[in-house]
């Protein structure tokens, strides 16, 4: 098997090189990653500006391709120009921070893994709750556990999972729950301050927190210390607004009128 890894805090991550560890007994890795940290850019892509890439050592051991460009692009790069082969498995991660809830869609992590399921690949972000001292390779043993039983479970190419590990899991035997992501609002909230020169400034801090919902989604689990599961898709088609749209005449008017 051929792993493609990736993730978006930057080709350096611990977290990037304990799942490179942990990966390695499912088979070979590729590592392709950002040279800087990206998170939050979401899917961005390069396309107005060329791509550099670098190969990164430590002493005569080679740590991977950086990419200066997003994880959505270090895939991009990596299926094209870096892999020996076409990968059988993407991961992106381990992140540093939980990527649950509407920061899916913000989530650099989760772009990558995307990006890997656009080209029919399986692929799985995974991320960590983030933790000064984190324990990253205790965290790369439940993401293979998890992944193992993934491919267990022969998911059709291009399948897309989401994969959120609360500090608290990292302890004892972890639950995990295959659950929906939260698609509530919050984090909506601003602090204002004033820089030394008089000049207002705007922080961003996660207030109010979510509300509570009837059904259990990835958010709620992690609050009770679950390992969380969750399958995703891309495509953003509302299916049931294709009868309503469709239905009746539409009439555009002729350029002029």
């Amino acid at each position: 098997m051929l792993i493609l890894l990736t993730n978006d805090d930057g080709i350096y991550a611990p977290g990037l090189a304990a799942m490179g560890r942990a990966l390695r007994r499912f088979g070979d890795v590729s590592v392709v990653a950002p040279a800087t940290e990206q998170s939050g850019v979401g899917h961005a892509i390069t396309f107005l500006t060329p791509l550099t890439a670098k190969e990164i050592f430590d002493g005569d051991r080679s740590r991977g391709w950086a990419v200066d460009g997003s994880p959505a692009d270090a895939v991009k790069l990596g299926i094209a120009e870096f892999c020996p082969r076409r990968p059988d498995l993407v991961v992106s991660g381990i992140n540093s921070g939980l990527n649950a809830g509407i920061n899916v869609l913000y989530s650099g992590t989760v772009a990558a893994a995307i990006e890997g399921a656009f080209f029919g690949i399986t692929s799985i972000a995974v991320s960590l709750e983030w933790d000064e001292h984190a324990d990253y390779d205790r965290a790369a043993e439940i993401a293979i556990d998890v992944i193992g039983g993934l491919l267990d479970r022969r998911p059709a190419p291009g399948s897309l999972f989401n994969l959120n590990i609360p500090t608290r899991a990292l302890q004892g035997v972890p639950e995990l729950r295959v659950v929906p992501m939260g698609v509530f609002r919050y984090g909506e909230a601003f602090e204002r301050r004033v820089d030394p020169r008089g000049r207002a400034y705007y922080w961003a801090t996660n207030d109010p927190p979510p509300p509570p919902s009837p059904v259990e989604t990835d958010v709620a689990a992690l609050a009770a210390g679950a390992v969380t599961l969750t399958p995703l898709e891309y495509d953003l088609t509302h299916r049931a607004g294709l009868d309503i749209l469709a239905a009746g005449t539409w009439r555009i008017g002729p350029a002029g009128s």
